[in-house]
């Protein structure tokens, strides 16, 4: 059984960065050295006097993460905040700044960021925008971040999972599986005694309240707005999930914001790139229902950051549905393909441009980051998580 778990952890791995050559069965090689040898590009196992090359890309990145967090831990409790992802500057730099925020707001913790999408991790550490200015990243999945926080010589008392998601859905589980992926030792390769005594938390995403959390983000986003809703329409576009993975229900969070945001001002919409009967065809309808069917239309990300999304399907410049005398063409589930919300908007008149783009990501918003950071600060002042079991009971 073990032989086929490395297996299947080795193929997972592949999806989990870039920059190395897949599916390859290389020979384990020991050596004597005089001293430990880590470089950049080459990772080492130390074992007495030998050293052995990883046996599978699962164990290279792995040590890799593990020997950052060695050179970096500073305190015995951690922060391990998990994003979507984005291989975008500006998301790099909105993570960049909300770990420092962290770091600032909470002292006495060392403060790491992980992506779940694999995706993301690849094309981040490919330099998938490197030719718009994009840096080389590798930010590694959550599972080798808990492991390395487990690690011996490690081993913090605490670990507090901060979630970046904005709505408690898909990704969000995904999460939580992680933890207590971590917490039962699914490998077995962790010490189970410290799995035993460690305190685990968690921090909810930034709409999981349906009430607070809703009106909060709602109040503080009409802060920073209300001078472009008293011009015209100032429609979010969020992620959303297609109803198959509409975990926890959480897709309502949107048409709650919406209707807390509408208690402002009746020019806010909230519309999504995913959520069944909330496109951007569907937000038109509720605007031309309320009787707005001219103006300025602003557009602005409803996500942890402006990445892909708000940069191609919100404001980019793709038109390819329009057809002079034609028209629009929707698709069976009533959305616009091929069209952003910028062009749109445009073509059915409204002055949506470059210029009533506010291209920013909610965790480039002081007051909306602080709302994650509140939810940080409740989850340590809490109760820890039991999700552990022994798989050794006395």
């Amino acid at each position: 059984m073990k032989k086929i778990k490395y297996f299947v952890l080795a193929i997972v791995a592949v999806c989990l960065t870039a920059g190395f050559s897949a599916c390859e069965k290389e020979k384990e090689v020991e050596k004597i050295v005089e001293k430990e040898v880590i470089k950049k590009d080459t990772v080492t196992i130390e074992k007495k006097d030998t050293v052995r090359e990883p046996s599978s890309n699962w164990e290279r990145y792995q040590l890799l993460v593990t020997n950052d967090v060695k050179a970096q831990k500073s305190h015995d409790k951690v922060i391990l905040l998990v994003a979507f992802g984005s291989t975008w500057q500006q998301a790099f730099d909105a993570f960049d700044l909300t770990i420092d925020a962290y770091k600032h707001a909470f002292p006495d913790y060392d403060v790491f960021l992980s992506y779940s999408s694999a995706i993301c991790i690849n094309r981040a550490a490919a330099g998938e925008n490197a030719a718009d200015g994009a840096e080389i990243r590798n930010y590694y999945a959550p599972p080798f971040w808990l492991n390395a926080f487990a690690a011996e010589g490690v081993q913090y008392n605490e670990i507090v999972v901060q979630s970046l998601q904005v709505i408690p859905g898909e990704e969000y589980t995904r999460v939580i599986n992680y933890i207590k992926d971590f917490a039962n030792n699914s490998n077995g390769d962790l010490d189970d005694s410290y799995l035993a005594n460690v305190e685990l938390k968690l921090g909810v995403p930034l709409l999981q309240d349906a009430e607070a959390d809703v009106e909060l983000v709602a109040k503080e986003l009409n802060s920073l707005y209300s001078n472009y809703a008293a011009q015209g329409v100032v429609a979010f576009m969020g992620h959303g999930n297609p109803d198959e993975y509409d975990t926890y229900k959480a897709n309502v969070r949107y048409t709650q914001l919406e209707e807390a945001l509408q208690k402002y001002n009746k020019n806010y919409f909230v519309g999504t790139v995913d959520m069944m009967e909330n496109f951007k065809t569907q937000v038109w309808g509720r605007m031309t229902a309320a009787g707005i069917t001219s103006g300025k239309v602003f557009l602005h990300p409803l996500m942890s950051i402006n990445g892909d999304h708000g940069h191609n399907d919100m404001g980019g410049d793709d038109d390819d549905n329009w057809q002079d005398g034609v028209g629009f063409t929707p698709n069976d589930e009533g959305e616009v393909e091929d069209t952003s919300w910028k062009m749109y908007f445009q073509h059915l008149g409204y002055e949506c441009n470059d210029n009533t783009v506010l291209p920013y990501g909610l965790l480039e918003l002081t007051p909306i980051r602080e709302v994650w950071m509140l939810h940080t600060k409740y989850a340590i002042d809490g109760p820890a998580l039991e999700y552990y079991h022994s798989k050794n009971p006395e």
